[in-house]
């Protein structure tokens, strides 16, 4: 039964990633860390996470913005693993309630139409900021996908883009789950591999549904769920 409910949210997940670029530890990890631990939880989510952001790129690889990463997927990247590393010495709820808050200013700015345009100098330095923040409390797609509403790129462009740099970061740690978590996860298998299939058919759900979607229709999509990640911050932090 706890496969199937895994199974389950891990598709939900893999649906919201695919509409906005973020979603799939934010639904299953909490689920997972219920049974088996936080830090078990963040190296089994690891694997379906990287499986299903390789998906996710692969369908919309043609519409990266090359531009956005290189000004600010890539600071991005560069910070959430520094956060990542700095996390068990600065990380607390502070941190934690401060991330909720800009997640959930983000998103209201994006159902009310406003917009914070970034330059170039700003791109490096929102996104150097934005990817320490969420490594230090471990939870990077919300706050990436916050601050690429300032670039006013198109749908497919900004999952893409968001997606390739959650891909670096996911290849340069799932090596590190599998050496120091290996047992722990060749013990629960069965989950990781419920959470695999669904995150794999939630995106391919996922993109069905992005490309229904209007532009405008995009945005407000993606600024309801980090108001939803936000607030579900304040309880988790």
């Amino acid at each position: 039964m706890f496969e199937l409910i895994v199974a389950i949210a891990s598709a939900f997940g893999g649906i919201v990633a695919a509409l906005a670029g973020f979603g799939i530890g934010s639904v299953i990890t909490p689920l997972l860390a219920a049974r088996y631990g936080m830090r078990v939880a963040v190296a089994a989510v690891a694997i379906p996470h990287v499986v299903g952001t390789a998906l996710r790129f692969w369908f919309l690889r043609r519409s990266l913005d090359r531009r956005v990463l290189l000004s600010f997927g890539l600071p991005s990247a560069i910070g959430g693993l520094t956060g990542a590393l700095l996390h068990s010495r600065i990380g607390g709820r502070a941190l934690g309630l401060l991330l909720a808050v800009l997640l959930i200013f983000a998103g209201v700015t994006g159902l009310l139409g406003i917009t914070l345009r970034f330059g170039r100098r700003s791109a490096w330095l929102a996104g150097a900021l934005s990817g320490m923040l969420g490594g230090l409390v471990g939870n990077q797609g919300g706050i990436r996908a916050g601050a690429m509403m300032g670039f006013g790129v198109p749908k497919e462009a900004f999952i893409a883009t968001a997606t390739a740099v959650a891909l670096f970061v996911d290849g340069m740690r799932v090596p590190v789950y599998l050496f120091t978590h290996g047992r722990e996860l060749l013990a629960i298998w069965p989950v990781v591999l419920m959470a695999t299939i669904g995150v794999l058919a939630g995106t391919i759900a996922g993109r069905a549904i992005l490309g229904r979607l209007s532009e405008e229709a995009f945005k407000r999509v993606v600024s309801a769920l980090l108001i939803a990640l936000g607030i579900s911050m304040f309880f988790i932090a």
